[in-house]
């Protein structure tokens, strides 16, 4: 799981930290969407007879999908990634509790964000994220 980490901020601090930050990336780096079409393609018209000899024979021109891109995606990471720098954050990867740790931890969010070693690990929760550090 992917968060932003300062030990011992708590996990109130850190949501109201992230909010802020998102808002100003948003701000700096607006969503900005731009329609794109990929390039055609030709198809061409496969015929086989009973003995399974084929050739081609014509064939049609297929038109690229048609998506759209936000061209400021990157730039609004980066922006958030700098705005929560800024703050004393650094973004982890802790991987997921496994389910006995889970399950003995207490309900919601952590409420401090705990020192982290080899055996941290987080849990989902409908508040946020609790961490869990063994050891």
């Amino acid at each position: 799981m992917s968060t932003y980490y300062a030990e011992g901020v708590s996990f109130a601090e850190l949501d109201r930290d992230n909010t802020r930050c998102d808002v100003a990336a948003l701000r700096d780096a607006p969503v900005a969407h731009q329609t794109r079409q990929h390039a055609p393609r030709y198809v061409p018209h496969r015929v086989c007879n009973a003995a399974g000899h084929c050739h081609t024979n014509g064939g049609v021109w297929v038109p690229g999908d048609i998506y759209s891109v936000d061209v400021n995606a990157d730039l609004r990471k980066r922006v958030k990634a700098q705005c929560m720098g800024d703050r004393g954050y650094s973004p982890v990867e802790l991987p997921a509790c496994p389910p006995a740790v889970a399950q003995a931890a207490p309900p919601g969010p952590s409420p401090v964000l705990p020192r982290l070693n080899a055996q941290s690990c987080a849990i989902r929760t409908d508040g946020g994220l609790r961490i869990v550090t063994q050891g």
